[in-house]
């Protein structure tokens, strides 16, 4: 017979109280909290800290209402003067790539190297 002084009641109770914790811990998770995607939601229960980019490069930090690490706000190139305003344009552009080609000496022989090619 087990009596409430036993060591074995006394270990039931702990597998018990493990047991109903982690059922517990289950029942709380939600879909949202294994998702790969993001959450949608209209209006974020709390703010989030972010970092703001301003158009010259100056950072500050502020309570964003969505979470999102940083938020860098646009240039405006009606502010800026003519050759600044080209030289942006300009880098927004790709780059050309040039080829060049190199004088370069090519011996390879391919038929050297055929017996190390294996026929299945």
């Amino acid at each position: 017979m087990l009596t409430a002084s036993s060591p074995m009641v006394a270990l039931l109770a702990r597998q018990t109280a493990t047991i109903s914790s982690e059922v517990v811990l289950r029942r709380s998770l939600s879909s949202n909290t294994a998702s790969i995607v993001k959450v949608h939601r209209s209006v974020y229960a709390r703010r989030y800290p972010t970092m703001v980019v301003l158009p010259d490069g100056a950072t500050t930090n502020i309570n964003y209402h969505e979470p999102r690490r940083i938020v860098k706000l646009p240039l405006d190139l009606s502010l800026l003067s003519e050759s600044e305003r080209k030289a942006r344009l300009e880098k927004r552009k790709p780059k050309r790539v040039i080829h060049v080609e190199d004088e370069v000496e090519d011996n390879f022989n391919a038929r050297k190297y055929a017996n190390f090619i294996r026929k299945k």
